[in-house]
């Protein structure tokens, strides 16, 4: 667009360069005033918080209107030199981010280019000449969640508590609540959330204190602490989650809930004496991000609809196979999210409970009140329920009881430990279930585990390695259609994915349907070799299979699929 036509695009209002565009209507424009006017605030908000414009859409317009650049962060570096001049309390309250300096001036990317009294404070700050460009608000946060890490300030705050304690054992909780230590956690924590780990583990070793964030299901080095912050550390831990300060041999556990930012997060904590002291372990469960819909755990469309079609059973049992971490808890959750919690009797017992449904009566194992997964489901088939949600099945009491509910028309949903669906078979016979029993409660399998997801601003195609190749073609030869390429994807290692080429995680599935035919298999000759062809021959996806049409199709590399499922089958 030519300067003099910028000019004139200025001197309209956002409104009238949005409808002149197409972006909106009249009519919504109109709409979107009227809500400004009863609830204040930007009409920018009001046209995003109501759905009535893309936040790319609106950037783009607003630079125009503005007369100032967009920058999409996606493609842009945001240079450390930069960050270091602006502090992060105020890039988070202004919704700024320092890009780079570019011929002696810092270029800053503003969610509102038009604060002169941010920019004027950026300028004193800094001791520098600004230039602002417009950015879209969510990626600034996010951008900012990237590029300012809480290390160096952790270090910081633990210089001023830690040469305190190098010689004491005993540890006032008081003390500890008015000291840097108790600043020192609630910075690990919140650098965890913004980094989307799911632990935190603080692991003393012989000279230093270990803290790992695992994200994506694999652990990174964080940062080094002296031992000296160890002890207070975990003492603070301990108070937060109404663990025993004084016990430190035995393992504990408790819980304890937070607040980031805007987000509420519990975390469940755990101690256990090691060689060098007591090792800690953070799981953090974030509200906002732990429930899905079962679409987004990466069901591809066919295995989605013959699972839904289970979901669909009126009674019998549903088992979700996996090991620990492989995400069968959130596949749980996401299924009884979908059924219907007017018309049906939703109860569950969990072991803990991670979220809390509307509509659904939840219970939570307590073995101090004799309450466990049998006990807890014996007293939930009194209270007249539909649908049954076992958080595991771990024994054989709960195996029985969870049959006999199943049995007496309840539909039952629950996890289970094994490699894959027909290793389900096996479990459940090795817990003392006959097979006649299974083969008529059981209406389905699924068994699952969580691969990283690459990230989709770095991706880029590669040739198959000779072992990815020979995987690849072992597991899918009779498919002539994929064979005919052997490219896939790879992680391109960029600033939005801290350079790990990878961004959240994806499910790989494997769907097996209690047939006839599976069926007489199971009751005449166990054999999981038999049952696993008869699987196949009708129809069943590997999780194997499934991961490489996801390699082929970008969500994941054929490096991370051969990581998590390569010793199956």
């Amino acid at each position: 667009m030519s300067e003099m036509a910028m000019s004139e695009s200025s001197k309209k209002s956002l409104g009238e360069l949005l409808v002149e565009n197409g972006l909106i209507t009249a009519e919504q424009l109109d709409k979107a005033l009227e809500i400004q006017k009863k609830q204040g605030g930007q009409l920018d908000d009001v046209l995003t918080g109501q759905r009535m414009v893309a936040p790319e859409d609106l950037a783009m317009v607003r630079s125009i209107h503005l007369n100032v650049p967009l920058i999409d962060l996606e493609r842009h570096i945001v240079q450390p030199d930069a960050i270091r001049l602006i502090p992060e309390d105020m890039a988070r309250k202004h919704t700024l981010i320092p890009l780079d300096i570019v011929s002696g001036a810092l270029m800053v990317v503003m969610a509102n280019p038009e604060d002169i009294h941010t920019i004027e404070d950026i300028r004193a700050k800094s001791g520098m000449r600004v230039d602002v460009a417009l950015g879209i608000p969510s990626d600034i946060k996010r951008a900012i969640d990237i590029h300012y890490k809480s290390s160096g300030e952790i270090e910081k705050q633990v210089e001023q508590f830690a040469p305190r304690v190098k010689e004491k054992r005993e540890i006032d909780a008081d003390l500890i609540a008015r000291t840097p230590v108790a600043q020192s956690l609630d910075l690990l924590i919140t650098q965890a959330v913004r980094d989307r780990a799911s632990d935190i583990h603080l692991e003393p070793q012989e000279d230093r204190l270990r803290v790992r964030y695992r994200i994506d299901g694999i652990l990174r080095d964080v940062v080094s602490l002296p031992l000296t912050a160890h002890i207070q550390l975990v003492s603070r831990i301990k108070i937060l989650a109404e663990m025993n300060i004084a016990e430190q041999r035995r393992p504990q556990d408790g819980q304890f809930s937070t607040v980031v930012g805007e987000r509420e997060v519990d975390i469940r904590a755990a101690t256990m004496e090691t060689g060098y002291g007591e090792m800690a372990t953070l799981r953090i469960l974030d509200k906002k991000t732990s429930l899905f819909t079962l679409p987004e755990l990466g069901f591809l469309p066919d295995m989605l609809e013959g699972y839904d079609a289970m979901l669909k059973s009126p009674f019998g049992m549903i088992l979700v196979g996996g090991p620990t971490g492989s995400g069968k808890t959130t596949t749980l959750y996401a299924s009884i999210n979908q059924l219907d919690r007017e018309a049906l009797n939703i109860l569950t017992i969990e072991d803990p409970i991670e979220y809390r449904f509307r509509g659904i009566n939840q219970s939570q194992v307590n073995p101090k009140a004799g309450i466990t997964f049998a006990s807890g489901l014996r007293a939930i088939m009194r209270h007249d329920p539909d649908v049954i949600l076992v958080g595991e099945i771990r024994d054989k009491d709960t195996a029985v009881v969870a049959v006999q509910a199943a049995l007496t028309g309840h539909l039952v949903l629950s996890s289970i430990h094994a490699n894959d669906a027909t290793g389900v078979l096996f479990r459940l016979m090795d817990l003392g279930i006959e097979p006649y029993l299974i083969s008529s409660t059981l209406v389905g399998i699924l068994a699952q585990r969580m691969v990283r997801r690459l990230c989709p601003h770095c991706r880029v195609p590669v040739q198959a390695s000779d072992e990815e190749r020979a995987f690849y073609q072992n597991e899918m030869q009779d498919e002539s259609s994929y064979g005919q390429s052997d490219t896939f994807y790879v992680g391109g290692k960029c600033h939005l994915c801290g350079h790990t080429g990878y961004e959240g995680r994806t499910g790989l599935f494997e769907l097996m349907t209690m047939s006839d035919a599976i069926r007489k298999r199971l009751v005449d000759n166990p054999d999981a070799s038999d049952i696993g062809a008869v699987a196949l021959s009708e129809g069943m996806v590997t999780m194997k299979r499934d991961g490489i049409m996801k390699a082929k199709e970008g969500i994941t590399s054929l490096g991370e699929v051969m990581r998590c499922v390569f010793s199956i089958g």
